[in-house]
């Protein structure tokens, strides 16, 4: 007796050769990132909770570990120091040894508000500085630009994951989230403040 595949002609091999991943699984970092994150306070109950150091350090190893399976070798392998993965993958992994008390990362609504670069504004020879894919490799890229440059643009899916972790820039290290400074005092200090409750 013969199978579905032999009575309909189904070719039981794959035709195209099977194409690795663009990017590791996170979904074990997101997971881990639920339980550090606070930048978001309608998804924790208790506004003054802090994450506990443990949490801090597995969300950082998590995602260097990510990085590392990314570049497909060893941070500490020598590649002459201009290898901003390496890079982030050792800024990670101190973090991941010395935790922060607080995470320092974007909230969500910073993701979704960063500037979208269109299809058709990539060229050919452009490629993310993290995952040093093309960004045309992609059927649907989406590549986001970072308010520090208009020449630092990243596939969303490997910026991301970082800037939940850290506020700044892998390549420049500028902090991305402006501390609204409070506007200054006008020159009229003199004059009282008008009180509406007098007639």
């Amino acid at each position: 007796m013969s199978g579905y595949e032999v009575e309909h002609n189904i070719s039981t091999k794959d035709e195209k050769p099977e194409q690795s991943p663009r990017r590791p699984d996170l979904s074990t970092f997101f997971s881990q990132l639920e339980l550090v994150d606070t930048s978001d306070p309608q998804a924790h109950t208790n506004a003054h909770a802090v994450p506990q150091p443990e949490n801090m350090a597995a969300a950082f190893r998590l995602l260097a570990n990510a990085f590392e399976t990314m570049r497909g070798r060893p941070a500490d392998e020598d590649s002459g120091g201009g290898d901003l993965l390496a890079n982030m993958i050792e800024m990670l992994r101190q973090n991941a040894d010395d935790p922060p008390t607080e995470l320092k990362g974007v909230p969500n609504s910073f993701l979704d508000e960063l500037e979208r670069v269109p299809k058709k504004a990539l060229k050919a020879s452009d490629t993310c500085p993290i995952c040093v894919n093309p960004f045309l490799d992609d059927k649907y890229p989406l590549v986001v630009q970072l308010p520090c440059h208009e020449n630092h643009r990243f596939d969303l899916d490997c910026i991301g994951p970082w800037l939940k972790l850290n506020s700044t820039c892998p390549l420049d290290r500028k902090e991305l989230l402006k501390k609204k400074e409070p506007p200054p005092a006008s020159k009229d200090d003199d004059e009282e403040d008008y009180d509406d409750m007098y007639a």
